[in-house]
């Protein structure tokens, strides 16, 4: 049984930080485990241009504790409006990393996302010609289809016709829910991965609502059926290159969460890797874990793994995290994964 495991520091490849008090608060737990995260956009006002994420870069930067080192890898919010020569030139300028498409209405601060995909496949042909990679919230919001089905639907209506019109351009399916998605991206060939948070691999649909409604489970895209994670579970775990971690770690007031109308989002930064390890070791797959957790992400984005390290480390007893941390904006609930984790992290 292994008892210490040593990775290459990991990375975030889908993480909400927030702005202001909030942003204050979380980003602690994100710099101490993570050596760079991919940041998602959807603020109000959302991050649409450069001079927004350099901006949104700045402050991130001054909020995050001095003693770690931490890189933002900052995202521009696909909009019907967007310039495709901003997006281009920022990249190139290594000002971002990649662009978010949100499907109007589909989840967080998405109002501003695309309603119709035609309009913005001026600016998704100037991205495929540049290298510029886009990230894709994966549902579609019609209301007609059911919300445990908008994944695969997505697949089929917008995912698969624009992989077939425009192959060069690099997809990330972000916080991939089901086996459909899982299978859509194994099967498509270079260009295209896709993340899976922690929360998905640790709980299915009944954590949500067998029993009574347990609104800090609810997240979008929302937890799936068992055989789902199960397919979740296998995919991360394999070592597979298409498969990296984004904890999409969304931190939401408890104010926000229980109410008649609650915010979608599960709060992990402060104990994800501590349960991915868990769920490596259920798996009998810990050897696999750097590859998830550290290597996979860089290699498709193009960048150098991290040279610095960390040390997972078992515990004869369980790990106690925080139920709440307190914030400037009210207090948080931290992810409870409803199951003993006894890894503890310790940096190199």
């Amino acid at each position: 049984m292994y008892t210490r495991i040593n990775i290459k520091t990991p990375d975030d490849w889908h993480l909400h930080l927030r702005d202001a008090e909030m942003l204050k608060a979380v980003i602690g737990y994100t710099s101490f485990h993570f050596a760079r995260a991919i940041i998602m956009p959807n603020l109000v006002p959302p991050v649409v241009t450069t001079a927004d994420a350099s901006a949104y870069r700045e402050r991130i930067m001054a909020a995050k504790p001095k003693a770690d080192f931490f890189k933002p890898l900052m995202t521009l919010y696909l909009t019907e409006e967007s310039d495709g020569d901003d997006i281009v030139a920022g990249f190139r300028d290594g000002l971002i990393t990649a662009v978010k498409l949100y499907p109007a209405g589909a989840t967080t601060n998405s109002a501003s996302g695309v309603r119709d995909i035609e309009k913005v496949m001026p600016v998704l042909e100037k991205m495929a010609a540049a290298g510029v990679p886009l990230c894709v919230h994966g549902e579609v919001t019609d209301p007609e289809v059911d919300i445990f089905d908008r994944e695969a639907v997505f697949i089929d209506r917008v995912l698969a016709p624009l992989r077939n019109r425009l192959p060069e351009l690099r997809i990330v399916m972000e916080h991939v829910t089901t086996e459909d998605g899982v299978s859509f991206v194994e099967s498509g060939g270079t260009g295209i991965a896709a993340t899976i948070t922690v929360h998905h691999l640790m709980i299915n649909r009944n954590a949500i609502l067998a029993g009574g409604i347990r609104p800090h489970y609810y997240c979008l895209p929302v937890a799936k059926r068992e055989k789902h994670r199960s397919a979740l579970r296998t995919a991360a775990t394999s070592g597979s290159e298409k498969f990296f971690l984004g904890t999409d770690s969304a931190p939401h007031t408890d104010a926000a969460k229980l109410q008649p109308c609650g915010c979608a989002g599960c709060f992990t930064a402060p104990n994800a890797l501590a349960c991915l390890a868990q769920v490596f070791e259920q798996e009998q797959k810990l050897g696999n874990l750097e590859k998830f957790a550290s290597l996979n992400g860089p290699a498709f984005y193009g960048l150098p793994p991290n040279e610095s390290t960390i040390s997972l480390v078992r515990q004869p007893e369980p790990v106690k995290f925080p139920d709440k941390i307190q914030t400037g904006a009210g207090e948080v609930t931290v992810f409870d994964p409803g199951m003993p984790v006894y890894w503890n992290i310790e940096k190199g």
